[in-house]
């Protein structure tokens, strides 16, 4: 007795249903080259977003958004124009928001995500700083209406896909801060105001010091330290909430190294416009205290970050080793501007 010839897989019969009806080529064949064709795209594509945004003159962003508001350049212009530039960058760039992307090619990008938060948290200090110093005349004023407004917008989730979408809140946020700044291009209003004072421009420095500080810190861990424990050196009487070694280890896991370096770098970014936009806007404070040098050495460390990395991935070698160690690299400018900044705050101090 003959056996009966085995029954069809599943697979078999859609490579025939396709052989019949697509000559010269199965339909999974089809889909897979599609499937190979759209991937390829989204490499593509997620190298061409991935590529940092060029900097931009904060002078002529300031003229651009005045006569967009019909108004003018005065003291505090540059900075607001800063603030909307960075995040006007961090939302229209190549690819736009990618913090936020749940979908392939922002979905596979880690480098350029970072970098997006790297610069968002600069800017929300500088938010924070406008909000409560420099358009405040003294601590017991009134808060201005918009920056009021602004300020926690910038500081919504930054990874928030939907109801609300991240982008949404960011953009409300440059709605209220662009009214701002219309306010205080308009001479006919007199609501809107930004004080360029030493006092303010040093609270806004400490919470860079604290920044850059900590960047530092995470980006000499790449490579694991043992250290002292300092926390209450300085204060005999100093105590903390629970007990810590007196002797710990230090060290950034290496999954997170390359996020560190260019968290580092989109906010060293960020921070190169902020500078420079204080240099215009507190520059008879800063030549009265002899400081306006001092400002453009941190200015210089900081576009020292923004080289070309040539190595196609963040190396992480031992602090003397065979290999480079990119994120040393970067700690060494960043603790070079972190020290100046210091400095600077000490020549505003001074009478």
């Amino acid at each position: 007795m003959n056996n009966p010839a085995p029954r069809s897989s599943f697979f078999e019969k859609i490579r025939d249903f396709s052989d019949d009806y697509m000559p010269g080529g199965g339909i999974l064949r089809w889909l897979g080259g599609l499937l190979a064709l759209y991937l390829l795209i989204c490499v593509g594509v997620g190298i061409y977003w991935s590529m940092a945004p060029e900097p931009f003159d904060v002078r002529e962003r300031a003229s651009l958004y005045a006569s967009e508001e019909n108004g003018q350049l005065v003291t505090g212009s540059v900075t607001t124009a800063a603030l909307m530039g960075v995040m006007d960058t961090l939302l229209e760039k190549p690819g736009g928001y990618l913090h936020n992307d749940i979908f392939p090619p922002g979905l596979w990008l880690d480098n350029i995500p970072n970098w997006e938060y790297g610069a968002l948290i600069q800017s929300r200090d500088l938010a924070r700083a406008l909000r409560e110093v420099f358009s405040r005349s003294q601590s017991q004023s009134t808060e201005d209406k918009d920056l009021a407004l602004a300020e926690p917008r910038f500081n919504f989730q930054s990874d928030s896909w939907m109801l609300p979408a991240t982008e949404s809140e960011y953009k409300a946020g440059l709605a209220y801060t662009r009214s701002y700044f219309h306010r205080v291009s308009d001479p006919g209003v007199t609501d809107g105001q930004f004080y360029a004072r030493a006092d303010n421009l040093r609270y806004w420095l400490t919470i860079v010091d604290t920044r850059l500080g900590s960047l530092s810190q995470r980006l000499t861990a790449s490579v694991g330290q043992r250290r002292i424990n300092t926390d209450l050196a300085g204060d005999s009487v100093a105590s903390q909430s629970t007990g810590t070694p007196g002797d710990m280890i230090v060290k950034t896991p290496w999954n997170e190294i390359d996020d560190v370096f260019f968290e580092a770098r989109g906010a060293s970014w960020a921070l190169i416009h902020f500078l420079k936009a204080a240099e215009v806007d507190f520059a008879d404070v800063l030549e009265k205290k002899n400081a306006t040098v001092s400002l453009q050495q941190i200015i210089r460390e900081l576009e020292a970050t923004q080289e070309t990395v040539w190595s196609p991935m963040i190396l992480n070698g031992t602090g003397f080793g065979f290999l480079a160690n990119h994120s040393l690299v970067m700690a060494s400018y960043i603790s070079r501007a972190n020290a100046a900044i210091i400095d600077l705050r000490d020549l505003l101090a001074q009478g």
